[in-house]
């Protein structure tokens, strides 16, 4: 590995760790933690297009910097998503969704129909691309990120019967209609107070010790790879038991 890991390298980690060829993927990754890669952000997104085959597709969220109107296309990716998010956004033939709120973006033959239609309000709720992404039986692939980011504990706060769940309005500037207010749960601050500390991490740790994820290395970081279905049932079922 003199001038980093081939691409060709880390997929066949990817597909050892467990197979995602043909699969919905959504991907979570650190460039800072994979370690050195032949290509930089491109190899890294290169690796995971070999690992998914010709049929297979990548879906990120990407957000938007908030510093000016959002445009679909044009809005950088939030900072706190990582360099990834930014490169995937402007990569060959990645398409993406129009919401300031929750912008995400798909690569492959199954992008446009997992992007859209995506809700205005309630955005990771019913009929939102989290929600299309567990019912296809799509997968959440980990890459050595922070253990609180994975957005689909978002939906398993929809799903979640409670009698109490916290909820935001928020004003957004848009370069195509002007100013909108989008109404959701809370996805700032979560949906109920947790007394030891970050549930969205907990979620995940209790759920791998579970052994209900694979895990194993991918370039220099763990990775995970986690069924979109079962974690959604697994968090929804958390978030009841402990809010419930």
């Amino acid at each position: 590995m003199s001038d980093g890991f081939e691409p060709q390298e880390l997929a066949d980690a990817i597909t050892a760790v467990g197979s995602i060829e043909g699969r919905d993927v959504m991907v979570h990754a650190s460039l800072r933690r994979l370690g050195p890669v032949r290509g930089g952000a491109d190899g890294v997104l290169e690796a995971i297009r070999l690992a998914l085959g010709p049929m297979g597709t990548m879906l990120m969220m990407v957000a938007a910097d908030d510093r000016e109107p959002f445009d679909r296309l044009a809005s950088p990716a939030d900072p706190d998503n990582g360099v990834l998010a930014e490169v995937f956004r402007t990569y060959p033939g990645v398409e993406v969704n129009n919401h300031p709120a929750c912008r995400f973006a798909a690569w492959g033959p199954a992008a446009r129909t997992l992007l859209e239609p995506q809700p205005l309000h309630d955005y990771y709720g019913p009929g939102s691309p989290l929600e299309r992404l567990t019912t296809r039986r799509g997968a959440v692939l980990r890459l050595g990120a922070d253990v609180d980011t994975v957005t689909l504990t978002h939906h398993a706060e929809y799903l979640a019967e409670l009698q109490h769940k916290r909820s935001a309005r928020r004003r957004y500037s848009r370069a195509d209609t002007g100013p909108v207010v989008i109404e959701g749960l809370d996805d700032t601050d979560g949906i109920a107070d947790w007394g030891n500390g970050d549930y969205f991490a907990q979620i995940l740790v209790d759920f791998v010790a579970a052994d209900l994820a694979v895990t194993g290395p991918v370039g220099g970081c763990p990775a995970e790879l986690l069924d979109a279905r079962t974690f959604v049932d697994f968090a929804t079922r958390w978030l009841e038991n402990q809010f419930g």
